[in-house]
């Protein structure tokens, strides 16, 4: 049986049965953990690691993260490409992520916009040149009508500066 730490209750271990896979949909990943770590900067998950995406090759988070073998799950800082701009960082050293498809509306229950989710796919080297690989992230961000009153009254910049990926 696998042990892992429980940080998101005040420690200790939890003992998982054999087969056990952290699989949340997107609206738990808004809820229960995004939303959470926005209101709670010091909030962190037995599942969930943090990672600066910027600083770690997509083929390096695997020594992030707290569990999976294929698929993890971080909480990060949006970066921005300007300091007085509105576009976001997604370079790192080797390459970049670059933006795919139409964002996706995440809803609570029938009718609250609770968030979106953005796809991404790796290129290695710069763009416009840059070579597509296998990795794809998706990043997770709050939006719309949140049903929870305390967030309320933090900022849209911090709001929209945490994400999950």
């Amino acid at each position: 049986m696998e042990e892992i730490e429980n940080n998101s209750k005040g420690g200790g271990l939890v003992d998982l049965p054999p087969g056990f896979r952290f699989h949340p949909t997107d609206e738990e990943i808004i809820t229960c953990y995004l939303t959470e770590k926005v209101m709670n900067s010091k909030f962190s998950a037995a599942a969930v690691g943090e990672a600066d995406l910027n600083r770690c090759e997509p083929w390096d988070l695997h020594e992030k993260a707290k569990m999976g073998e294929k698929e993890w799950y971080f909480f990060c800082q949006k970066d921005r490409k300007y300091p007085t701009g509105m576009r976001t960082n997604r370079a790192t050293e080797s390459g970049y992520w670059k933006a795919t498809g139409k964002d996706k509306e995440i809803f609570r229950g029938k009718g609250y916009l609770v968030g979106m989710r953005k796809t991404l796919v790796f290129y290695k080297g710069r763009a416009p040149k840059g070579e597509k690989t296998n990795w794809v992230m998706h990043e997770y961000r709050l939006e719309g009508n949140l049903p929870f009153p305390n967030l309320n009254r933090f900022s849209k910049v911090s709001k929209n500066h945490n994400v999950v990926c």
